[in-house]
């Protein structure tokens, strides 16, 4: 590869040191992780804006508009009123569409201005001809949309300092994980630290493993081959994987992209082009490319935010609802058997974490401790109660309280135990897009459950099944498709005989 001038790489570590860099990572992980774990959304931040400046230009059109009216705003007609209620509204869209609120820390002061201040006079012309077709003033709505427009834009300069106070301070710091220790990728690390935006968690390359890779490159650790990546302990605490490559490494990229596709981690693509200047790029737009995802799905924040409050309302109301239920199934629980009422298994959460999933026990409590395994038909270990819990799906509402505080969705890929087993192979090992079905929450139900694929899956062919129907929903997710998903989980409580539980 021919390098940039000046580009160097760091000499390979000496084994000592490669050694002390490797006793180290755990603890260089967990560091990592804590400082990206606090960060806050920059969507969630943009969406305070745009409420801050609906707010604004609300001032500016409601207040003129009520001093305009004869008889003021609030008493006017809906004719009279409309264009003084759409200038806001108006405001809010295309100040959105023009870019307004994707802050960047590299971004100008003049662009963000022009951005900002462009859709909120645009708005001001569309509110300014909606007025010529009713008994509000045109001029008086152009004029409240001027000054509102002019107004947003010495806000957003605001807005734009504190942006960039709070990236250089961390708080919008995104986990990345580098995979390529090549020069580009050490100078495009330096010159991004001083930013804030994105926090480099290591780097991995395959050349680590034969002692060929520095120990560090701008001052991210280098921890190993990919192999150490895949098997990394803080490898679902990482918002984003980029691969940076060489453009003319092709058959290594491929063989790249092949490994690393099983991942639920988002995986972006970034060739390392001779004509690349890291003093120019921000590594924070590259982890945003939504044309270079190689796996994962792009963030939405309205989307998840959406998912976020439905979740909340139905888990709500199903806790009201089905608090009776749950307090006699307790009692039932304790009655039939010794031991605790709840059973509390780790399983596999967003990003493949490992959460804590609460259910009644529907075992004996000696079984409960016992390596997993699948139920099969007749199943020794489950008590007479647990056997009616399992058919009739009782034994999971205690999940409801995993929804509320975070860690489940009411619908999505149901959450499998860690080191589950088909057969006597592990269920991971016979997808290869297994850990796919991890790049959401996991669900009290699914798409995969309403379809038939409930209880275990004792072939690969049953594996594949479940896994096939949960990528589909995380393609598809809506808030009607969950509805409908709920809807035809109902039945479910009615009994299900066919399959084993």
């Amino acid at each position: 590869m021919a390098h940039p001038a000046g580009a160097h790489a760091a000499p390979p570590a000496p084994p000592a040191a490669r050694a002390a860099n490797a006793a180290a990572a755990s603890a260089h992980g967990a560091a990592a992780a804590e400082y990206g774990a606090g960060a806050w959304p920059r969507a969630a931040f943009a969406g305070a804006v745009r409420w801050a400046d609906f707010a604004l230009l609300a001032v500016f059109y409601f207040g003129l508009g009520h001093a305009l009216s004869a008889n003021g705003l609030l008493n006017a007609s809906l004719a009279s009123a409309a264009p003084w209620l759409l200038g806001p509204l108006f405001a809010a869209a295309l100040m959105r569409a023009a870019g307004a609120y994707r802050f960047d820390a590299y971004e100008s002061v003049g662009r963000h201005a022009a951005m900002a201040g462009g859709g909120a006079l645009a708005a001001a012309g569309l509110a300014a001809l909606a007025a010529l077709v009713s008994p509000a003033p045109a001029g008086g709505v152009l004029t409240a949309g001027v000054l509102g427009a002019c107004a947003a834009a010495l806000a957003h300069q605001g807005w734009r300092a504190l942006f960039r106070y709070l990236s250089r301070s961390g708080r919008f710091a995104r986990n990345v994980v580098i995979v390529g220790a090549t020069p580009n990728a050490e100078r495009l690390i330096e010159t991004n630290a001083r930013t804030g935006e994105v926090n480099v968690m290591a780097v991995f390359d395959d050349r680590a493993a034969g002692g060929r890779a520095p120990a560090d490159i701008g001052g991210a650790p280098v921890l190993g081959s990919l192999d150490d990546l895949m098997a990394w302990p803080d490898l679902p605490r990482a918002d984003c994987i980029i691969i940076t490559v060489t453009s003319l490494a092709a058959e290594r990229t491929r063989d790249l992209i092949e490994r690393l596709r099983p991942l639920p981690n988002k995986i972006v693509l970034f060739l390392d082009l001779d004509s690349f200047q890291p003093e120019a790029t921000n590594l924070a737009r590259i982890a945003d490319l939504p044309v270079a995802f190689v796996s994962g799905r792009p963030d939405g924040w309205a989307r998840l935010a959406v998912k976020r409050a439905a979740d909340l309302v139905t888990a709500g109301l199903a806790l009201v609802v089905f608090a009776p239920v749950m307090a006699v199934v307790a009692i039932g629980v304790r009655l039939d058997s010794p031991g605790p009422v709840l059973f509390r298994q780790k399983r596999h959460g967003f990003n493949n974490s490992v959460i804590e999933v609460l259910k009644f026990r529907t075992m004996r409590a000696d079984a409960c401790d016992q390596p997993v395994r699948q139920v099969e038909q007749g199943d020794p270990r489950v008590t007479r109660f647990g056997r009616f819990l399992r058919k009739t799906s009782l034994d999971e509402l205690p999940q409801i309280f995993n929804v509320l505080g975070g860690e489940m969705s009411m619908v999505g890929p149901r959450p499998h135990a860690i080191g589950m087993k088909t057969g006597e192979i592990e269920s991971a090992r016979l997808v290869a897009d297994y850990a796919h079905r991890c790049r959401v929450k996991p669900g009290i139900t699914g798409w995969a459950q309403v379809h038939g694929s409930r209880g275990p899956v004792h072939t690969a062919e049953d594996v594949a099944r479940r896994v096939r129907y949960d990528i589909d929903y995380i393609q598809r997710q809506n808030l009607l498709l969950d509805l409908w998903i709920l809807v035809c989980t109902i039945p479910c409580f009615l009994g299900d005989s066919l399959r084993t539980r």
